[in-house]
């Protein structure tokens, strides 16, 4: 184990897209085939209290690669669009954030990222890249920069957001309106208007024009594209063969850096809509098109694995499993779910409070350093990946930032028996929705909820019809006191606590609000990453393989 230890270890992280935590049989479900997620839980360390730090991809993701809660970065979204909409955007992870690929590039790591990015490309070309993952860190990169939709298959109902589309046209509309009103007024001399802000007015008027009619028949081509490093490899993709090409790919990073230290960074597409899976699994799970696509995911983990063991790799490399947020309970097809289970928990993707969109698998697997078999039941969070990694890589955090995460390696080798979070604070997009607190002189894990989604239809534990919950707004209960749990007897939240039921509640909530206003101060005001300015499509960033706006290719085929 100290040798292990005095040496840098390949780092293998495997992050999957909407799976719930009770998707896995090591979670405890017992109808979905899962064995190799299951082999890396026997051989290892299992986290029950693993949480994300958003319960959306775009902001998640930017917690995970820095340590730090995405409001710090500009990725919390104060509007509706809590998630980046196209690859021609112009938000993205900020070029003055330090990923976890940066610092252990800087030890002598090579790093690679196989799939799914979702953290922007460009700010103002289309080929700046500074969103880009090999502008952050990472060495090699071959996966979708942006995330799987349902306009990426042909047979599937649109998934780009309507009311964005409405609104694109209504300010199409309105700046019509506009610049015809001043043409005519400039015209017969009733305003003296100048014609360049005419004109300015125009070109404004044909951005958002183009903008919405682009949202209608171009998506696939837009949005559903591989890149390999800074080329486009297929635009469109063809969804039959991607968990295919991913595959190779990661097992061809592996082959090459076998001699390490390497970083590899899986980031499956799987298992977000449309669950686009290949015939081998169609028909094969128990749960229907959604757990065909669970399946085919574990046995790309698996086929992973067993290339360590083949290439004399398992027992040097740290390796761990987890999802980016809960599973997406309104994600349906008339009465077939197509979206993930979230165990016992409340609540699911889109939740900032709710366990369920939340409460993650956690897995970690070194032989002969990590216990194996283990279950630790402590809070942990996504973040704490950042600062784990570079520990082991003989890094050192940046010191000119707050880093949100902890160092999980004392805890994960029992070393200590407690995790170091306190508090963990719940957004959803910029709005803190909830508290957790983690009391240290007791065995209670506290958890106050001043915001909670609205469900529909009510009851329902889901926002049905809705796509997914709000942030704010009138889909949203503001709770003065707040709604307390003690999630150590009620997991679940099912039953909410008071000053008549509960003798310390008075207490609790006074100590958790003097913890929101330390974390408050800790805050500084950055860009906002996701306002509508940043998440709009815009045509000169549009990655295009061909000449915009002829872009198709299909590299892999022509290879």
């Amino acid at each position: 184990s100290s040798a292990a230890m005095d040496s840098k270890p390949n780092i293998l992280l495997f992050l999957a897209d909407d799976l719930g935590i009770g998707d896995i049989g090591c979670y405890g479900n017992n109808t979905i085939r899962t064995p190799n997620i299951d082999r890396l839980a026997r051989g290892g360390v299992k986290l029950t209290q693993h949480i994300a730090a958003a319960p959306l991809c775009t902001p998640s993701r930017a917690a995970f690669l820095t340590g730090r809660y995405p409001i710090r970065s500009g990725m919390a979204s104060s509007n509706r669009y809590r998630a980046l909409q196209w690859n021609a955007g112009s938000g993205g992870l900020p070029a003055n954030e330090t990923t976890f690929a940066r610092l252990l590039q800087q030890q002598g790591y090579t790093t690679g990222l196989i799939g799914k990015w979702h953290q922007g490309v460009n700010c103002e070309s289309f080929n700046d890249h500074c969103h880009h993952p090999l502008n952050h860190g990472f060495d090699y990169f071959y996966g979708m920069p942006f995330t799987l939709l349902n306009n990426c298959q042909e047979n599937k109902p649109p998934e780009l957001d309507v009311t964005l589309q409405a609104k694109l046209w209504l300010y199409s509309q309105i700046i019509t309106l506009a610049v015809l009103t001043l043409t005519v007024g400039k015209l017969t001399g009733l305003t003296s208007i100048h014609w360049k802000i005419i004109a300015w007015f125009a070109l404004a008027g044909g951005f958002f024009f183009i903008s919405w009619y682009s949202s209608y028949g171009f998506v696939q081509y837009w949005n559903c594209i591989l890149m390999r490093n800074h080329d486009v490899a297929e635009q469109p993709m063809r969804l039959e063969r991607t968990a295919f090409l991913m595959l190779k790919e990661a097992v061809s990073f592996i082959k090459r850096n076998r001699h390490g230290p390497f970083l590899l960074f899986v980031s499956f597409l799987h298992v977000h809509t449309p669950l686009f899976t290949t015939a081998k699994f169609l028909g094969k799970s128990r749960h229907g098109l959604y757990g065909d696509n669970v399946e085919e995911m574990d046995w790309m983990v698996g086929k992973i694995l067993d290339l360590l063991d083949k290439e004399g790799l398992t027992n040097h490399t740290f390796t761990y499993f987890a999802s980016d947020h809960g599973g997406h309970l309104e994600a349906q097809d008339g009465s077939a779910q197509l979206g993930g289970w979230n165990g016992i928990y409340k609540g699911g993707k889109g939740m900032g409070g709710w366990e369920g969109g939340i409460r993650v698998p956690g897995v970690f697997r070194w032989p002969k350093v990590l216990p194996a078999g283990t279950v630790i039941d402590e809070p942990t969070s996504l973040m704490d990946i950042y600062p784990t990694v570079v520990h082991l890589a003989g890094g050192t955090l940046p010191q000119d930032r707050v880093i949100d995460g902890r160092n999980l390696v004392p805890l994960l080798r029992g070393r200590v028996q407690k995790s170091e979070h306190e508090f963990l604070f719940h957004y959803c997009g910029s709005y803190l929705h909830a508290v957790r607190w983690h009391q240290k002189d007791s065995e209670a894990i506290w958890k106050a909820h001043y915001v909670t989604p609205i469900f529909h239809p009510p009851g329902a534990g889901a926002c049905y019809g809705k796509g997914i919950c709000p942030c704010f707004g009138e889909g949203v209960t503001h709770h003065d006191p707040p709604l307390l749990f003690d999630l150590s007897r009620d997991p679940s939240e099912a039953k909410p606590l008071s000053a008549a039921t509960e003798p310390l509640f008075d207490t609790v909530i006074r100590k958790i609000g003097r913890a929101i206003e330390e974390h408050r101060r800790t805050l500084t005001p950055v860009p906002e990453q996701l306002s509508l300015y940043n998440v709009v499509w815009k045509p000169w960033l549009q990655p295009c393989c061909g000449t915009f706006p002829f872009c198709w290719c299909d590299k892999e085929s022509d290879s």
